[in-house]
């Protein structure tokens, strides 16, 4: 995704936004509202969803947005859809929802309207939810918009309330030994944003987790793991696997064996098919 300067944005767009933000902020409920979250063995949990832009190469105004619904826990595709959508809203860090959710709600109502019985219990959505400067990512956003239970999966981590990507956190990562293992993210206000999450064994480089919204941290961070069959969740990949075949059916050119600038290793570490789409919202460094 192309990053633009701030001042090319005008300022009363900014505060129009981070009013708006504040707005729906709100809304958001950090804890578990769901029956099947509080079910042993979440016996209610049966479809989980996963979101997702992929832009087209070269052009940051047109993108796939995808919706995949999945079984759970046997993560087989129940539901998918794609549509072609032409992104005008510039990005501006810290403000991911303003270009991407519109198309992400409007794929839910669609789903909504079509097949009902099909929508899903939760969504894990690519970006950050309450792990952001102003404590409301483009997981919170979604969220609130379809009321649905939503989890942030980011794969990079945000810099924010003094949160970087020092030695300490290196060692952190180096001590995610096996999938599963987590260490919090707790900023020098002495809050927890978010988790770090080791997805699988075969790659050491973490997730990202944070609440998106009616979801509790705990919760949201044994649903990913679960969701893990490589590095990324497969909602996520999924939606983002299927939406740049979409682009490149879209494109009429043949799907590469390798997406450019990918090295064996990260195919490796997402499964062979998918180099998990667009930059994580808001990265600073």
């Amino acid at each position: 995704m192309a990053k633009m300067d701030t001042k090319a944005v005008p300022a009363a767009t900014l505060r129009r936004w981070e009013r708006e933000q504040a707005r729906l902020r709100a809304a958001v409920v950090t804890e578990d509202t769901e029956r099947w979250q509080r079910e042993p063995g979440w016996a209610g949990l049966q479809r989980v969803g996963g979101v997702d832009l992929s832009y087209v190469k070269g052009d940051d105004g047109s993108a796939c947005a995808s919706l995949v619904v999945l079984s759970y826990p046997g993560l087989e595709v129940l539901y998918e859809d794609y549509r072609m959508v032409a992104v005008s809203a510039p990005y501006v860090a810290g403000f991911l929802a303003f270009r991407e959710v519109p198309f992400l709600v409007e794929a839910v109502q669609r789903l909504q309207q079509e097949q009902p019985g099909l929508r899903p219990q939760v969504l894990l959505v690519d970006g950050n939810g309450l792990l952001h400067q102003r404590g409301f990512g483009v997981a919170c956003h979604l969220g609130v918009l379809t009321d649905l239970p939503c989890v942030g999966v980011a794969k990079n981590l945000l810099y924010v309330d003094g949160l970087v990507r020092d030695e300490l956190h290196k060692e952190q990562i180096r001590s995610l030994q096996k999938k599963g293992d987590t260490f919090p993210l707790t900023g020098t206000s002495g809050a927890v944003l978010g988790m770090a999450l080791r997805g699988c064994n075969s790659s050491s480089k973490p997730l990202y987790i944070s609440v998106g919204h009616r979801i509790c941290l705990e919760t949201a961070v044994r649903l990913v793991k679960s969701c893990c069959k490589y590095r990324i969740p497969e909602p996520i990949r999924q939606a983002d696997i299927r939406s740049r075949a979409y682009i490149q059916k879209q494109m009429c050119s043949p799907p590469a064996d390798v997406p450019s600038g990918l090295n064996r290793k990260d195919r490796t570490d997402l499964g062979e098919e998918s180099h998990f789409g667009r930059n994580d919202e808001d990265l600073q460094h």
